[in-house]
C-alpha cells in the first residue's frame, strides 16, 4: 500500500509522524521533492514507512552558487517512545554507480524479484532510517554545467561533495543531532571512511561505519604489506578448492582449506618471506613448490627469487580462462538483473517523475545531447587524485607505477585522505562493519581477519588491560544487515536512551567468530569492534557446479533463517545482498 504526497510541508509531515520533512525543492526544472507513505509486510510483522525523493543542491560556499544537485531516496519509520533512530547514508561504488541496486536488491524495503518489486525481509529500514545517495554524475544527480563536473569527479572532490550533501541534508531536515551510520560499497567504502572522518570533524554524531568489499582507510600495522600477502594465500586456497586444484590433505571444505592455509602461512610461509634473502636456492625452490600445491598453480607461476605472486598472476592462472575480475568463480562478467522496475518505481510509486535518464541504469543516449555528442561515463573521466590540481603527467606516472605492481584495482595520485583510521581517532566509540566476499579477487577474508588482529583496541579507564575485542568474519553473498552490529553502536550507559528500537520486525542473526588481536596496546585510533561476516553454518557448496544450490524463489536471508546452508561470495556488488 502506498499514498503519494507531493509538495508536502514540514507541519504536515510532522503530523504524519515521519522523520523526513522538507519544503518542496525544484532544481533545474526537475520535479519537486515528493514524500509518499507505504506499508510492508515482513516476517516479524508489518511496518509503515515514508519515502522522500528529491535533490539537494551542492553550493559554492564562497558565492552560494549552485554547482550540482545530488539525488536521494530517504526512507524512515516513526520512532517509538524513548527511542532515537539512527540515519544510515549509503552509496554504491564504481565510481560512477548509483545507489539503485543497493536499494532495490539489498537494503531497501522493496526488492526486485523476477522483474517486479516485493517486500524485502532483509531491509535495513527495520533498524535505521536509510538515505540512498546518488553522487553527482549518477542516477538523477547532475552538475549544473559541464564546467562544474570536475569539482565532483576526483577522489578529493567526491569526498568533499558527498560530505557537503550529508551536512546540507541534515540541516534541511533538522536532523543535525541524530546518530549517523555511513556505509559504502567497493569504491564507495573508501569514500565512506573519509566522509565519516569529515563529518566527525564537523561535530556530527557518527556512530557506525560499514565498509563493503573494501577495507581502504583502516589503520595500518607494522609489516602489513608482507603479512597481508602471506595471509592472502588462504583466500587463494579456497578458490583452488573450488576449481578442484587443492590436494585433499589441505582441506575438502572452504572452512577447512582456509584454516589450514592460514596456519601454514602464519607458521611457515611468513617466517620464510622474512628471511627470503638468506635462503638458499634449494630452500626457495622447495618453498615455491609447496606454495604452488597449496594454491593450485604450476610452480613456474611463482617468482623464483621472491617466492611470491601478484593477484593478477593468480587470476590468470587458476582457471581454464581468465576469470571475471570481481569473482574468481565466473569466467565471464556477472550481470545483475535489470533495475528497470526500481527506476520505474522512483518515477511512479515514489512520485519523482524525472525525465532525465537515470545514469547507471538507463543509457545516457536515451536523453538529449545538444551537439549530438554524449558525455563519457563518470568512470572514464574520473581522476583518482587525492589533491586538487594534479597534472596529466603526474596522473600518467601514477598509472604506470600502479600497473607495475601487478595488483588489481585503480591507481591513486597523492597522499591518502583521512579515512576510517582517522575517524577512529576522533571517535573512540566508532564501530565498523567490514564485509568481504570469499571469492573476491580485489580483497580477501583472510587479509581482513589478520587486519582485525592487529587493530588497536580500547583500554578500560584506569586499567592497563584491553577490554574490547576485534572480530574478523567473512561476508555472505547477501545483504549485510545492520542488526549484525546494532547492539555495538547503542549507548553502553544503563541510563542512556537506546539508539535502536528494542524490537524489530523480521531479520536474522548470525554468530560472531571472534578473532582476538595477537598483542595488546593502544596505538593511534581506537577500535570497539570490527566485524567481517561469516556464515553461521559450514560452507558445504558443491564445488563442481557453476552455481550455488539454492531453493528456488527464496532469498538467501530467508534460507538462513530456515537453517539452510549459505555460502561466501565474490566481490560484493549490490545484488549480492539479496541474491547471487
Amino acid at each position: 500500500m502506498s499514498t503519494r504526497l507531493w509538495r508536502i510541508g514540514p507541519m504536515i509531515a510532522a503530523a504524519l509522524g515521519t522523520a523526513l520533512y522538507a519544503a518542496p525543492v525544484v532544481a533545474q526544472g526537475q520535479p519537486p521533492t515528493a514524500i509518499t507513505r507505504h506499508h510492508a509486510e515482513l516476517p516479524g510483522g508489518g511496518i509503515d514507512y515514508a519515502v522522500e525523493a528529491g535533490r539537494t543542491t551542492i553550493r559554492n560556499v564562497a558565492t552560494g552558487e549552485a554547482l550540482g544537485h545530488t539525488f536521494y531516496l530517504a526512507y524512515s519509520i516513526p520512532p517509538t517512545r524513548d527511542t532515537v533512530r539512527p540515519i544510515t547514508f549509503i552509496w554504491n561504488g564504481g565510481p560512477g554507480l548509483p545507489a539503485a541496486s543497493l536499494n532495490f536488491e539489498g537494503a531497501g524495503p522493496r526488492r526486485i524479484v523476477d522483474g517486479r518489486l516485493v517486500d524485502n525481509a532483509d531491509t535495513w529500514l527495520t533498524d535505521s532510517d536509510v538515505v540512498f545517495v546518488d553522487p553527482v554524475g549518477t542516477g538523477f544527480s547532475r552538475p549544473v554545467s559541464a564546467e562544474a563536473l570536475p569539482a565532483f569527479t576526483s577522489v578529493v572532490g567526491d569526498v568533499a561533495a558527498v560530505t557537503e550533501f550529508i551536512r546540507a541534508w541534515l540541516i534541511q531536515h533538522h536532523a543535525q543531532h541524530r546518530p549517523l551510520i555511513v556505509a559504502g560499497q567497493s569504491y564507495g567504502a573508501g569514500r565512506a571512511g573519509s566522509v565519516a572522518y569529515r563529518l566527525l570533524e564537523r561535530g556530527f554524531d557518527v556512530r557506525g561505519l560499514a565498509l563493503i568489499s573494501n577495507t581502504e582507510g583502516l589503520p595500518d600495522y607494522p609489516d602489513q604489506t608482507r603479512i597481508a600477502a602471506a595471509m592472502h594465500i588462504a583466500d587463494y586456497a579456497v578458490t583452488a578448492l573450488y576449481y578442484h586444484k587443492l590436494p585433499v590433505e589441505y582441506g575438502t571444505t572452504p572452512a577447512a582449506a582456509r584454516a589450514n592455509a592460514e596456519r601454514w602461512a602464519r607458521e611457515t610461509y611468513l617466517p620464510a618471506l622474512r628471511r627470503i634473502g638468506a635462503m638458499s636456492p634449494a630452500e626457495r625452490d622447495k618453498l615455491r613448490r609447496e606454495l604452488a600445491r597449496r594454491i593450485g598453480l604450476a610452480p613456474d607461476k611463482i617468482d623464483r627469487d621472491t617466492v611470491s605472486l601478484t593477484q593478477g598472476t593468480f587470476l590468470g592462472g587458476i582457471a581454464p580462462s581468465m576469470p571475471y575480475y570481481l569473482d574468481y568463480r565466473f569466467l565471464e562478467p556477472y550481470h545483475h538483473p535489470p533495475l528497470d522496475a526500481g527506476v520505474a518505481s522512483i518515477r511512479d510509486e515514489l512520485g519523482y517523475n524525472s525525465d532525465l535518464p537515470y545514469l547507471g541504469v538507463e543509457p545516457v543516449e536515451s536523453g538529449f545531447a545538444p551537439t549530438g555528442i554524449y558525455p563519457p561515463s563518470i568512470n572514464s573521466s574520473w581522476l583518482h587524485a587525492t589533491v586538487y590540481g594534479a597534472t596529466p603527467a603526474q596522473i600518467e606516472q601514477a598509472k604506470k607505477e600502479f600497473a607495475a605492481t601487478g595488483r588489481i584495482g585503480m591507481y591513486r595520485y597523492g597522499p591518502s585522505l583521512p579515512g576510517a583510521a582517522e575517524a577512529f581517532a576522533l571517535n573512540p566509540n566508532l564501530h565498523i562493519l567490514v564485509a568481504h566476499g570469499a571469492y573476491d579477487p580485489l580483497g580477501g577474508c583472510s587479509i581482513d581477519a589478520e587486519h582485525a588482529r592487529h587493530l588497536p583496541r580500547r583500554r578500560a579507564p584506569n586499567s592497563p588491560t584491553t577490554c574490547a575485542r576485534s572480530h574478523g568474519r567473512c561476508s555472505l553473498p547477501r545483504h549485510i544487515g545492520l542488526e549484525d552490529f546494532r547492539h555495538d553502536i547503542a549507548p553502553h550507559s544503563p541510563d542512556a536512551r537506546p539508539v535502536f528500537p528494542r524490537r524489530r520486525a523480521g531479520g536474522r542473526r548470525y554468530r560472531l567468530d571472534g578473532a582476538r588481536r595477537a598483542d595488546g596496546g593502544a596505538g593511534n585510533g581506537v577500535l570497539r569492534r570490527i566485524a567481517v561476516l561469516r556464515p553461521h553454518r559450514g560452507d558445504r557448496r558443491s564445488h563442481g557446479g557453476r552455481r550455488d544450490r539454492r531453493a528456488p524463489g527464496r532469498s538467501l536471508g530467508a534460507q538462513a533463517r530456515a537453517g539452510d546452508v549459505v555460502y561466501p561470495a565474490r566481490h560484493l556488488l549490490a545484488g549480492d545482498y539479496a541474491r547471487l
